[in-house]
């Protein structure tokens, strides 16, 4: 199974940089051909470009949401998942995305995609490069989480 996770976020802009500090740390772990670790500073239709043609996506991303804990990590199916939050409020959302590619014929959008969330209330749209004390403390349940979720198919390095 061709597999990609994507950190998404900007390291300068503190708590949006989430994804990518998880990324940082899954490579340090993951030695796999099949799976593609990689960094998206880009939300919506340019996101989708990056996952065209593998099987399996993971997105590892700040979510924006009342429900739950800052600084909790949640597992969320595509499905379930509305929109994603972005400091470029000219770009369509990932699902939105997904959708008009399905409208266009794109038959390379993988069959699952899944979403590791990390809650906040609010997304920083402000230049810092550290990330707060409860979302950095969320790196490691993501980092577990996510190699939870393709620890059958991966080699893992420890």
């Amino acid at each position: 199974m061709k597999t990609i996770i994507l950190g998404v976020g900007n390291k300068i802009l503190g708590d949006d940089g989430v994804g990518i500090h998880v990324t940082d740390e899954l490579k340090k772990h993951i030695k796999d051909p099949n799976i593609t670790i990689d960094d998206a500073v880009t939300g919506g239709m340019n996101l989708l470009e990056l996952l065209l043609g593998y099987d399996k996506a993971i997105i590892v991303d700040a979510v924006k949401t009342n429900e739950g804990e800052v600084g909790e990590v949640k597992r969320i199916p595509l499905d379930n998942f509305s929109t994603m939050h972005s400091c470029n409020p000219h770009d369509v959302s990932l699902t939105e995305a997904i959708e008009i590619a399905k409208k266009m014929g794109e038959e390379k959008i993988p069959q699952e995609i899944i979403i590791i969330g990390i809650i906040m209330k609010e997304i920083p749209c402000e230049f810092k490069e550290k990330l707060s004390k409860r979302i950095e403390a969320a790196v490691p349940k993501a980092v577990e989480m996510t190699l939870n979720e393709i620890k059958k198919d991966i080699k893992i390095s420890i």
